[in-house]
């Protein structure tokens, strides 16, 4: 094996919770390093997903449950911790087939006496999750009901191949990342990168491709930073990180022979100084005229091999759900919904994001976005002007397709005469109704439906695989922040109807007082008054409260 040396390279690490690890590392293999926090953990807004989980497990609607780290497991227990008893979870969890994504959670499930049924290989990535699940349960996932507790950020890629394999999954997040509070740090990396003070990046992490290029998108340099990237050496810790940084249009060096920290760094002090020569060597201007998909998809040749090294070539670009190729809207937009999930934006504002996301990633002439008002699907967003109907068009459930796909939980993919089908309702205020084709999903949250997305083609249309797959899969990722932002929406009118009632009241009681009537009295003429000028009662009762504080006002001595 050659001697590990970075021969004084400037290295940088996005690393956050073990920078200083890395750090020490670096200089170890004579780096001189530049460590950047790139992301911070941070808790959910609201656990309301979590404790649902857990009235759920104690109901015993889970056959199945897939774990990804350590630190979700022990998060995840202490949520749960603050609603149950401690022991009843981890009886319930114990009686559950359990998935586990690598070594890393199990230690804490041993702790917990939970028995892992399968554990993926490395390097752990969501397909080995999936060859694990296979290989150790079959075609029984079709009867299993599946809870996913997730690791910061949700996988499409992953969600979209477990709906198709369970009879229902429900996602159990307890916390995610977030960008560090001071950017300025991350602002200079990317700065020192493009002005070629940096010599080799280490990602050890999607996320960190992802805030990277964020940072950069937001202060206008991330094409640079691109370019930047074909004279730096930049090496992925594996797989789902490379797929990352491909979708950036930035192609890995190498990755380590195995996804570890150690043998990252020193795998990439062994060959990091030959690889940036090669890198920054002028090419002839022939090969500088090359095809750029050519080199991109091309395998880096002066890489070492797993056959004489142990370290990895990255493989070629493959067309894979990462990133919604093949047409489709880029990976940002779905990160730009779950980045938000702990927002606290209004109901309507989250149905108008969802649905000129779907709009975007899937061409159609009409997206409608139901939420479930009790036994009524209410339409609640439009792509196309339907003012007279938003907010007051009723679905039932069961009634026609929208009103199916909230009954049975299933998604209906119709590629031509949309109206001929049996369970087709026409709706005359809804044009659209006449429309060829069209894709319908549920929204689900807590393994519960609380919605309903649609799209329609005014011509015949076969959705691909690809679509049927991305809505579903939207169908489950937004649903926790339609049923957070409904909630909040909910708690504000009733907290306004709360106030008006105390505003009212206290305007009826002056009225008592100043004109000797009853309260009933006092209620009529605060109500004639409204319906004559067209005002609230509220307008109303705030007038009379403001005109009793500027009489009592005119009365009271002067200071």
């Amino acid at each position: 094996m050659p001697h590990a040396s970075f021969d004084g390279l400037r290295v940088l690490s996005l690393e956050s919770r073990r920078a200083r690890e890395v750090e020490k590392l670096i200089r170890t293999y004579n780096g001189d390093p530049l460590v950047v926090p790139s992301m911070r953990e941070i808790p959910l807004a609201s656990n309301t997903e979590c404790i649902e989980f857990g009235r759920a497990l104690l109901n015993d609607q889970f056959d199945a449950m897939i774990f990804f780290t350590g630190v979700g497991v022990r998060a995840m227990m202490a949520i749960l911790d603050t609603a149950f008893e401690r022991d009843a979870i981890v009886s319930k969890l114990r009686g559950l087939t359990v998935i586990s994504r690598g070594v890393k959670p199990q230690a804490p499930l041993t702790e917990l006496g939970v028995p892992i049924a399968a554990q993926a290989t490395e390097p752990a990535t969501w397909r080995e999750v999936l060859e694990a699940i296979d290989t150790a349960l079959g075609e029984r996932t079709q009867s299993m009901r599946l809870a996913v507790q997730e690791y910061g950020a949700s996988n499409p890629e992953l969600l979209a191949e477990l709906v198709n394999r369970f009879a229902s999954v429900t996602k159990v997040p307890v916390y995610q990342w977030a960008l560090p509070e001071d950017l300025q740090p991350l602002q200079h990396a990317v700065s020192s990168t493009i002005a070629g003070s940096i010599d080799v990046v280490l990602f050890m992490t999607a996320v960190q491709v992802l805030h990277l290029f964020q940072v950069a998108d937001e202060i206008g340099v991330a094409a640079d930073l691109r370019r930047a990237f074909e004279t730096t050496v930049v090496i992925s810790v594996g797989p789902t990180t490379t797929e990352e940084l491909q979708q950036h249009g930035v192609q890995p060096d190498f990755e380590p022979s195995r996804p570890k920290m150690g043998f990252m760094i020193n795998e990439a002090a062994q060959y990091s100084s030959k690889t940036l020569a090669r890198k920054r060597t002028p090419r002839p201007p022939a090969e500088l005229s090359a095809p750029v998909e050519k080199e991109v998809a091309a395998p880096a040749r002066a890489v070492p091999t797993a056959k004489d090294s142990g370290v990895q070539q990255v493989s070629s670009m493959t067309s894979t759900m990462a990133g919604f190729k093949d047409g489709l809207a880029p990976l940002d937009i779905l990160h730009e919904i779950g980045s938000r999930i702990a927002l606290a934006d209004p109901l309507h504002l989250v149905l108008e994001r969802i649905m000129k996301f779907v709009s975007a990633v899937i061409p159609c002439d009409s997206c409608f976005v139901y939420t479930l008002e009790q036994d009524h699907l209410v339409l609640r967003a439009s792509k196309n002007p339907h003012s007279n109907e938003v907010d007051k068009l009723n679905v039932a459930v069961g009634q026609g397709i929208t009103g199916w796909v909230a009954q049975h939980r299933e998604s209906v993919a119709i590629s031509e005469r949309a109206s001929e089908d049996p369970r087709f309702s026409f709706f005359a205020a809804l044009p659209e109704d006449r429309f060829e084709a069209m894709l319908c999903t549920p929204i689900v949250c807590a393994n519960r439906v609380i919605g309903v997305i649609t799209v329609q083609h005014r011509e015949p249309y076969q959705h691909t695989d690809l679509q049927r797959r991305l809505l579903a899969t939207l169908g489950i990722l937004v649903g926790a922040e339609i049923e957070r932002a409904r909630l909040e929406t909910e708690n504000y009118e009733l907290s306004n109807r709360l106030e008006s009632r105390k505003v009212v009241d206290r305007a009826k009681g002056i009225l008592q007082r100043d004109l000797g009537i009853s309260e009933a009295e006092a209620y009529k003429r605060l109500q004639a008054e409204s319906r004559h000028r067209r005002r609230s009662m509220r307008d109303i009762a705030e007038a009379v409260l403001l005109s009793a504080d500027l009489h009592s006002t005119r009365e009271s001595p002067s200071s």
